[in-house]
């Protein structure tokens, strides 16, 4: 396996973190905020995750000169196995963290259980994008328009 190979996956999967990370605290933040169930505030973060994420996709397609119908496909096809994946490790270990789901925004409970489920759902996916860029999919298809 090469080196290029695994430094392909991981930016692949900073760039899913990164749009997965933005919706997915802004979902447990509102909900959370707004004193939602648990269950309608994942759900709510799991929108967000894929929407922010598909959202970041989208621009870059589009500066690379692409049409919006092609960058929407194209983050379809790109994104949508990475950030499930990281949306169900980074979720069940959340709601798998006593009291992460009803802790307050000032809690580091609240704090540490988003950082440490979205690090580790990164360690997850990586291998994830490793396999997907190397039958030409997944992120593959965006580099092979964006880059």
């Amino acid at each position: 396996m090469s080196t290029s190979g695994w430094r392909t996956a991981m930016s692949a999967t900073q760039h899913c973190l990164t749009g997965c990370a933005i919706g997915e605290v802004l979902g447990m933040v509102i909900g959370t905020a707004l004193g939602l169930h648990g269950a309608i505030t994942v759900v709510l973060a799991i929108a967000l995750a894929f929407f922010c994420g598909y959202l970041l996709t989208i621009r870059s397609v589009l500066r690379s000169g692409a049409g919006l119908a092609a960058a929407l496909r194209i983050a379809l096809v790109a994104d949508t196995v990475s950030i499930t994946v990281m949306e169900i490790v980074d979720n069940t270990i959340v709601v798998g963290i006593p009291g992460a789901m009803n802790a307050g925004l000032t809690s580091a409970l609240f704090w540490g259980s988003l950082v440490l489920s979205l690090a580790i759902a990164f360690v997850v996916t990586v291998p994830v994008n490793k396999w997907m860029i190397d039958r030409g999919l997944g992120h593959a298809k965006v580099h092979a328009i964006a880059h």
